[in-house]
């Protein structure tokens, strides 16, 4: 059987799955529980300086979206780190490390943007036994108004001069988690590295409304009659968080760079595609929080399988596997051309694919009196949106036409040795008529 054991910067686990800093993470309860349940490791939620207490809204604090079915697509929220004494917290991670040897244990951090600050707390973490410090640079509500969370997580500088304080200041390995608010990751994955961080871990939460209350006119969730921003998480942000993390892990700036991958993983084939994409390991909690500490199971059951079939052997012989396979759009090969094939058999003559394609793409599905659709392929241009729209899996696929065949669309020869200079989706080719 595959092995999943992980180890990720020196930290060691039974398997890849951690519970990311988040409410699962706030206590001893809840993380006895987690490691009891199976889960390789958990990220402490995010602990604050001693002083003044944080005080959390004491209405509703979590906003949804939901499909069709009502399953939970994305979630907001607008809580903030640890409301619970520093000194509880810190009592109670190393009663849990003590019991619990074999699991993962790293803890959230987040103070203020003072060297000061950062030297008080680390000795105290390190006092627990811990395994790791996560700095929290990515909550976008309520302690970025203090300057804290995505407020630092913004500015790189600011990312590299604390990352290197602490650095300078424990001995534990740091992750620094990376803010998705912001216009390129690269500069700070880039920042984390300079300052010496051993990893980063990606994404935090989207800065999100999710929805209004038409009634009181105000955002959810709604406190009093007012709502504000929050952090947006769930299913919905893993094409988000997916691509952040293949680039990180495509550039040669940060190469090599260990990656904790976070952002919608419910399944073990979502672990699979940000293993696969360059993360060491992941992080959940969305899932966890809508299905219970035992959707781990089969997160673990569904890779190990998965691993079996393909052959590999541990979680490092698959990490990063993909990443080559990531490339620029100037370099995708525009002489490979697929059609859109409709199986009869199992078409439900709904109709999805034909509107689809002739109100809103390229009237390359014809339609017979009978309610028959067929592909034609002189105007199909391979966009596939026939297959997102339609409602029967693996009813219609895209069928790749083989290396020499001429495309009925344009009349070019296609495949390996077809000549670019010459082909007419080549816009020189097609500007000079």
């Amino acid at each position: 059987m595959a092995n999943l054991a992980s180890e990720f910067v020196g930290i060691k686990s039974p398997n890849p799955f951690w519970l990311a800093s988040a409410p699962p993470t706030d206590k001893e309860y809840n993380v006895r529980r987690a490691y009891e349940a199976g889960w390789g490791g958990v990220v402490w939620k995010t602990l604050g300086e001693a002083g003044p207490p944080v005080v959390n809204v004491n209405g509703p604090r979590y906003g949804a979206i939901w499909g069709a079915d009502r399953r939970l697509l994305g979630m907001n929220n607008i809580e903030l780190i640890t409301d619970r004494p520093l000194e509880v917290n810190l009592r109670e991670i190393k009663a849990v490390k003590r019991d619990y040897p074999d699991r993962a244990l790293v803890v959230s951090l987040m103070v203020p943007c003072e060297e000061e600050a950062w030297k008080a707390i680390l000795p105290l973490v390190e006092e627990t036994g811990a395994d790791g410090i996560e700095l929290n640079f990515g909550c976008p509500h309520g302690m970025a108004e203090r300057g804290m969370g995505s407020a630092v997580g913004q500015v790189p500088e600011y990312i590299e001069m604390v990352t290197r304080w602490c650095k300078q200041s424990t001995r534990m390995p740091v992750i620094v988690k990376l803010t998705p608010n912001i216009t390129n990751i690269l500069y700070p994955a880039e920042a984390a590295r300079r300052g010496g961080a051993d990893a980063v871990s990606l994404i935090n939460t989207l800065n999100s409304i999710t929805s209004v209350d038409l009634e009181l006119l105000a955002p959810q969730p709604t406190i009093d009659g007012k709502g504000t921003h929050g952090g947006y998480c769930g299913p919905a942000v893993k094409p988000i968080a997916l691509n952040m993390v293949a680039e990180i892990a495509r550039n040669p700036a940060t190469a090599g760079l260990p990656i904790s991958g976070i952002g919608g993983v419910t399944t073990w084939r979502d672990a699979a595609e940000f293993l696969v994409l360059g993360a060491g390991n992941v992080q959940v909690c969305t899932a966890a929080m809508t299905y219970g500490f035992r959707v781990v199971q089969e997160m673990m059951s569904g890779l190990s399988d998965w691993m079996d079939e393909k052959g590999h052997e541990s979680i490092a012989a698959i990490v990063g596997r993909a990443v080559p396979n990531v490339t620029d759009w100037q370099h995708l090969n525009l002489n490979y051309v697929t059609k859109a094939k409709i199986n009869q058999e199992a078409c439900i003559k709904c109709g999805r694919c034909y509107a689809a394609c002739e109100d809103t793409s390229h009237q390359a599905i014809a339609m017979s009196p009978g309610r028959v659709f067929e592909v034609k392929d002189e105007e199909c241009v391979a966009c596939n949106l026939c297959v997102n729209v339609c409602p029967v899996e693996d009813c219609i696929t895209m069928v790749p036409l083989a290396n020499g065949e001429r495309d009925p669309r344009t009349g070019a020869v296609v495949g390996a040795g077809a000549d670019w200079t010459t082909h007419p989706n080549n816009p020189s080719v097609r500007a000079a008529g």
